[in-house]
């Protein structure tokens, strides 16, 4: 007892005696404790333990030698300690780790690699890294504290996403002064489309800075100054923001407060203090899409919200009520190609750039030609603003978060029906006679349109009783159709005047069904399936066509109006579908450069959901058969969706796989089981998504696939680069810079996952459609159906091939 009284009082006296210490390194020898400091080799900063505010808790961070309570990172930040015996210790392997008093690990760092001398420094940039003391070049770091940013940007510090890893690396704001656990709010790059600046709160965008314009976010006008200039890198790797000292004596730093607002400040040495020098957010309109869609924002006006000429409020009573976040809405349709043009506005914040697309090198003459080809531009700016302007950039979709600017901001060229053009032409150039002419034109116009309402009506009261002489269920019945098909019948004097009488001009193209036509059906417009005379299908696709789908109604499948069956005619009335079809977009050097990855990835996912409903959550559990590119259509917003049922056959519940001695579908598609033994199942759709899957990642068909090193087909040279771990070569050239990588590498895993041999070794479309959405690990695929190579080089033992490139580990998932 006596001797251990002894060794108490012996380790307190230590404890009373220990002064602090001041270190350069930590070393798995000299770890640092609460009351020791780690300073950087300038004096700048200081790592150390603290308490922020008021509060009790302890802390590992890192601060200013000047201003120590000004704190720049926080190691543990969400489990703070209790007392002052936390000890920061390095492992021989290169991983700090900051221990409690029990000795148990509150916080840690990782690494890839075991250095042979570890080493923790603070370096003169506030950076804490983990490093091998035989190197000092930073692309040999371990680890290091910038990659992990809290609530401040140090200059030097990225802030963005490595596309290859996956890091991303983001400002988090405190939870309050006092505590700085994760808060509500956060600052980020958001890669979709052109990459732009958020701030965000939750989940939900609070400020949006916009994208780089060369000079700038397109956002927030950034001026020259003495203090640090900024850089902007997008590239295949990576995409971030980032800023240096233009002074290395000079401090500064931007933060994101607790309550949300982004500041920077700078120290001005003489008042030992420091300065605000800017404040992001400022006035009503950087509130993101305050005035709604396609409106404009100007805090100089009163009311501070316009709708963009050629737009009208979408509710008058909301906008009079100073309630605008329902925005506008055109006054004119667009017309598409020909019958459109663009107004220019200058002085502008962009819109938002999540469903953009962009070029480096395309000029804005090529760009103008691009957007008005795509039905679904709505439109477009350059890319770079310096000298004369230079590179691509495409809308689709709404236009949203436009602010106006009194001095510097950007152009843009909104596209408009030339009608519309034509009219804001007019308004700008009034005059009495125009005005005359106007009113008279407005007479005749509204005298004509009066007649042409009464003759309408006159001609749909004969009309529809013609319509209840003539079909009266007679022409079903004589097809054996009597039961309730729960869809509209369409005469076909008025589907031949929708169409032009079918004509050759409204022909919007031709399969195996027959031709289709455009039209306009009571001010709805529509696509017409006119069943050929020569057509190798029927009555009985016609009929599964119509019973397939008449009953489905999912975003991701074309929704069917209704039909006609009249005399010789058989038809089908589906909503039109401005962006035709999927293999227009992909296989077409120029037309594929309208799809960036984002848009790609948008229509993969589209089509699994569209497949999923059909396998597993519709009243009739379907199986396409037809699943391909052109069978894909796009809308407005190239949202994909599923089309042509006429080879569909639904199962019944207990059903798995059925056999059929007529094959029909497309080679190239076909599973190998239902190609060569008319076996087809749930697994026959899934190896044809695997196959879609591969083509949009690529931009080539599957089928008259041609390569000069091997000949094998698409999913065999899918699968040759997949083995020698190549699977990036697959890309499609024209995706440009647009790519997430690791998001391509999932794509490929999954598109090869879906094309194996056996049908078993398919997953269902749950599990894809789940692939698709998370970054769980994803099994190893085997190898393809129709895999042959003339040149029998030996890839065919899944077992033999290696998998390392890609890093994506193996784990199988069904869902319960």
């Amino acid at each position: 007892m006596e001797a251990l009284a002894y060794l108490f009082v012996y380790s307190l006296l230590l404890s009373l005696l220990r002064s602090s210490i001041t270190l350069d390194t930590i070393t798995p020898s000299q770890p640092i404790r609460d009351g020791d400091t780690l300073v950087s080799a300038d004096r700048s900063f200081q790592l150390g333990f603290f308490s922020p505010a008021s509060s009790k808790s302890r802390y590992m961070g890192i601060w200013y030698l000047v201003s120590s309570e000004v704190v720049v990172w926080v190691a543990n930040r969400d489990i703070p300690l209790n007392d002052h015996s936390g000890v920061l210790r390095i492992t021989y392997e290169g991983v700090l780790v900051l221990l409690n008093s029990t000795n148990s690990t509150v916080w840690s760092s990782n690494t890839s690699r075991t250095p042979e001398i570890p080493v923790a420094q603070l370096l003169d940039t506030g950076n804490l890294v983990v490093k091998d003391g035989n190197f000092d070049d930073p692309g040999n770091f371990l680890w290091q504290s910038f990659d992990h940013p809290c609530d401040t940007l140090l200059p030097e510090m990225k802030l963005g996403k490595n596309l290859v890893t996956g890091l991303e690396r983001f400002l988090s704001s405190w939870k309050s002064i006092e505590d700085p656990t994760l808060g509500v709010f956060s600052i980020r790059i958001d890669p979709r489309g052109l990459p732009q600046l958020l701030s965000m709160e939750g989940a939900a965008i609070k400020f949006r800075a916009g994208p780089w314009n060369g000079l700038s976010f397109s956002g927030y006008p950034l001026r020259p100054n003495s203090i640090y200039n900024s850089t902007f890198v997008l590239n295949e790797n990576e995409v971030y923001y980032e800023n240096r000292l233009l002074n290395n004596s000079v401090f500064s730093r931007l933060v994101l407060n607790p309550s949300g607002l982004v500041e920077r400040f700078t120290w001005i040495d003489r008042r030992q203090s420091w300065q605000r020098f800017l404040t992001a957010q400022f006035d009503q309109c950087e509130n993101y899409a305050f005035c709604g869609a396609y409106a404009t924002c100007n805090p100089d006006n009163s009311p501070i919200c316009a709708c963009f000429e050629g737009f009208e409020p979408k509710s008058e009573r909301n906008w009079n009520s100073n309630d605008w976040s329902d925005g506008c809405v055109r006054r004119t349709p667009l017309e598409c190609n020909d019958g459109d043009g663009f107004l220019k506005w200058t002085k502008l914040k962009l819109p938002d750039t999540s469903s953009s697309w962009f070029n480096k090198t395309t000029n804005l003459k090529e760009c103008e030609g691009l957007c008005l080809k795509n039905c679904s531009c709505t439109a477009y700016s350059n890319l770079d603003v310096r000298g004369e302007g230079s590179g691509c950039l495409l809308w689709f979709g709404n236009l949203t978060d436009i602010r106006v600017f009194s001095e510097g901001g950007q152009e843009l060229y909104l596209k408009l029906a030339n009608s519309e053009l034509d009219r804001i032409e007019k308004k700008k150039q009034p005059s009495k006679i125009k005005q005359a002419s106007i009113i008279g034109s407005v007479i005749l116009v509204t005298g004509i349109i009066i007649l042409g309402v009464i003759a309408y009506i006159l001609k749909n009261r004969l009309h529809s009783k013609g319509m209840s002489k003539r079909i009266d269920k007679k022409d079903w019945d004589n097809e054996g159709w009597n039961e309730d098909m729960e869809l509209p019948i369409f005469d076909l004097t008025a589907i031949a005047n929708a169409t032009d009488n079918f004509s050759s001009n409204n022909q919007l193209g031709e399969g195996g069904f027959g031709p289709v036509y455009k039209g306009t059906l009571d001010g709805q417009v529509i696509a017409v399936k006119r069943l050929s005379k020569n057509s190798g299908q029927g009555s009985k696709e016609f009929k599964s066509e119509v019973q397939s789908i008449a009953r489905l109604q999912h975003r991701n499948l074309v929704k069917l109006l209704g039909c006609c069956i009249q005399e010789d005619e058989k038809m089908l009335v589906y909503e039109y579908m401005p962006n035709k079809s999927l293999d227009f977009f992909i296989f077409d050097q120029t037309k594929s450069k309208l799809l960036d990855w984002h848009t790609r990835m948008n229509i993969i996912g589209g089509i699994a959901r569209g497949l999923l409903y059909l396998h597993e959550d519709s009243r009739l559990r379907i199986i396409h058969r037809d699943l391909k590119a052109s069978n894909i259509l796009l809308d407005n917003n190239m949202n994909s969706k599923i089309s042509d049922f006429g080879l569909a056959r639904s199962f019944g519940g207990d059903e798995v796989e059925c056999m059929t001695n007529r094959i029909v579908g497309t080679y190239g598609y076909m599973s190998p089981e239902y190609a060569v033994h008319g076996q087809y199942s749930v697994k026959s759709d899934v190896f044809s998504f695997g196959v879609l899957v591969l083509e949009i990642v690529s931009g080539k068909k599957n089928k008259g696939f041609c390569n000069p090193d091997h000949n094998l087909n698409l999913l065999g040279h899918a699968w040759r680069l997949w083995v020698e771990d190549r699977p990036m070569g697959l890309v499609d050239e024209s995706v440009g810079e647009s790519i997430t990588q690791s998001e391509v590498l999932r794509c490929i895993q999954v598109g090869l996952l879906c094309v194996q041999h056996n049908p078993e070794d398919r997953p269902n479309m749950s599990s894809v459609v789940l692939m698709l959405s998370s970054e769980s690990s994803l099994h190893k695929p085997r190898q393809p159906g129709f895999y042959t190579d003339s040149r029998k080089t030996d890839y065919s033992s899944s077992e033999h091939a290696t998998y390392s490139a890609n890093e994506i580990s193996t784990t199988w998932f069904e869902p319960r």
